[in-house]
């Protein structure tokens, strides 16, 4: 039996059916902690979800963890930079009306959350890395744009290697 600590233990609650039936555990509560019984594997797995839910991240997508093509990762804002206004920087991971936390997520084919100093990040284990490294260097002070095109370059790399591997290049 694991036993967590969850900001958002009533998201939780309120999504307990579906929460115990796609990860296949048995979930109970106790003010803050919310306690899950059952396989191994299945526990750990419904601890990542309701550790991406307590990140932010809507039921739904923190589900996709139970796939194993998803995974998530965090990024603490503090182990990036020294910066002490992180409440600037935060406002820089999402942008205007969050219109670059959208444009990330829509380059990197990941879901992003910003919560408290930590940003995480859902995404297949094959095409998260380049988001990561955009984050970072978002986060320590390069310019929206030049994330941008890193995406992008990143993107059509992968392509461009899909197309080789498959091969249907000449």
């Amino acid at each position: 039996m694991q036993e967590l600590y969850s900001e958002f233990s009533r998201k939780v609650l309120q999504n307990k059916r579906v929460l115990e039936k796609e990860l296949k555990v048995k979930i109970t509560n106790r003010g803050s902690l919310v306690f899950v019984e059952g396989e191994g594997e299945d526990e750990y797995v419904a601890c990542e979800v309701i550790e991406a839910i307590n990140l932010g991240f809507s039921v739904k997508k923190a589900i996709l963890l139970a796939n194993d093509d998803f995974i998530l990762e965090k990024i603490n804002i503090k182990d990036v930079t020294k910066r002490s206004d992180l409440g600037r920087i935060r406002g820089r991971v999402i942008g205007t009306n969050g219109r670059t936390k959208k444009t990330m997520e829509s380059l990197g084919d990941c879901f992003i959350s910003v919560h408290d100093n930590v940003v995480g990040v859902i995404g297949r284990a094959d095409e998260i890395e380049p988001t990561l490294t955009a984050l970072t260097a978002l986060i320590k002070g390069k310019k929206q744009t030049k994330t941008y095109s890193y995406l992008e370059r990143e993107r059509s790399k992968e392509k461009t290697s899909l197309n080789i591997d498959l091969g249907l290049k000449e």
